[in-house]
């Protein structure tokens, strides 16, 4: 379909100038042969019969031209825009933007300066061409070559106007917490600040927890845990992706459906710290508040400068069931221990279970006797042997 408009056109457009090349001999025609019936005035826009029919041989003959040669002009204008085409898809898209702009104001100067000098006797028709050319390329080159200095300085009004709105927001959301650390015996109840890590809200479990009631007060959540969540959810890596993701649900259910608990996002920030985790230890420091988490190092840290530290793995391991030696319980060995003979078997709550000679009963299960029971800064392991 492409190709027969194309051609038509091609057609057309060699007929019309035929037809007008061949019409600029009709003078000579007259000339040559100086009859009356030549030189009759036909009446219709001026037009003399050797002129109708000069402009019907060139527009006949341009026509039977443009016809036969329009396929080779069809298979040139498609290698030209392949051509194009390659050349701009090798090209960022922002400097095919920036060359167009550049083009266009180029071509406006060459306009208003061709202008000028178009009066000029003999040379005047041919100046704005060279004006257009010339201005065009250098329009398309130098904005190219500085484009990110052309953008600097139209992105200077919106970061001026946004860190001014940043700044702003900042001190108001810091005067809430420097309110509420004012002192202890005028803090109120409900602002019993509770600060969340990134690491325990990609747990999971804090969620579960706040639903229960234990955890009192109002959580709050800094922006710039926030964003440390946002950059882990748009990671190239795809674990790192799901774990930012999963954090960013936590947070949406504990903010909408936790009803015993009040969440508070805070914009305080600390341009002149780097790591997150001690930003949270600094911001713990000014509202006095609580850090909860399950980061081993970040309780380290918080507790050396004086900050308190709800540990979620504390928590787990102090409600799991206490069992003592001599107990008998039921379990289902499942793999081998680290030790020749032993088998490994878990608990519904995920404490694991080494039992001795118990790799020969891989698959079964069997009643066991506790012998002792270990805690670590893991959890619990619980060491047992065969009861029978």
């Amino acid at each position: 379909m492409l190709d027969r408009v194309l051609k038509f056109f091609i057609t057309s457009f060699l007929a019309i100038a035929g037809g007008a090349l061949f019409h600029l001999l009709a003078p000579i025609l007259t000339d040559f042969l100086s009859t009356e019936v030549l030189q009759t005035d036909l009446g219709i826009f001026k037009l003399t019969l050797a002129s109708l029919l000069c402009l019907l041989t060139g527009a006949t003959l341009g026509g039977i031209v443009g016809f036969l040669a329009s396929p080779y002009f069809i298979r040139q204008l498609k290698r030209f825009s392949t051509w194009v085409e390659q050349q701009l898809s090798k090209m960022p898209i922002h400097d095919v933007i920036a060359g167009a702009v550049g083009l266009s104001l180029g071509l406006i100067i060459a306009n208003l300066l061709g202008y000028s000098f178009a009066k000029i006797p003999v040379i005047g028709d041919y100046i704005p061409v060279i004006f257009s050319i010339v201005l065009g390329y250098l329009g398309i080159h130098i904005t190219i070559k500085k484009r990110q200095e052309l953008t600097g300085l139209f992105d200077f009004f919106p970061k001026l106007l946004k860190e001014l709105a940043k700044n702003r927001e900042a001190k108001q959301s810091a005067a809430k917490p420097a309110a509420a650390v004012a002192g202890s015996q005028e803090k109120p109840a409900g602002k019993d600040y509770k600060l969340l890590d990134t690491s325990v809200i990609i747990d999971g479990r804090i969620a579960d927890i706040c639903e229960t009631g234990f955890i009192e007060g109002t959580l709050l959540i800094p922006v710039f845990v926030l964003e440390e969540l946002q950059h882990i959810a748009d990671s190239a890596d795809q674990l790192k992706r799901v774990r930012g993701r999963r954090g960013l649900d936590i947070l949406a259910k504990i903010r909408g459906e936790s009803k015993k608990l009040k969440v508070e996002v805070t914009n305080v920030d600390y341009d002149d710290i780097t790591e997150v985790d001690s930003k949270l230890v600094r911001l713990g420091q000014d509202v006095g508040g609580k850090i909860i988490t399950n980061d081993f190092n970040l309780n380290k840290v918080a507790q050396l400068r004086g900050v308190e530290v709800l540990n979620i793995n504390e928590l787990s391991n102090a409600v799991k069931p206490v069992v003592i030696p001599g107990e008998n319980m039921v379990v289902s060995i499942v793999k081998s221990g680290k030790e020749q003979g032993q088998g490994v078997a878990y608990l519904d709550d995920g404490t694991m279970i080494v039992v001795e000679n118990g790799q020969r009963h891989m698959g079964e299960t069997l009643e066991v006797e506790v012998t002792s029971a270990l805690q670590t800064a893991a959890g619990r392991m619980i060491f047992a042997k065969p009861k029978h």
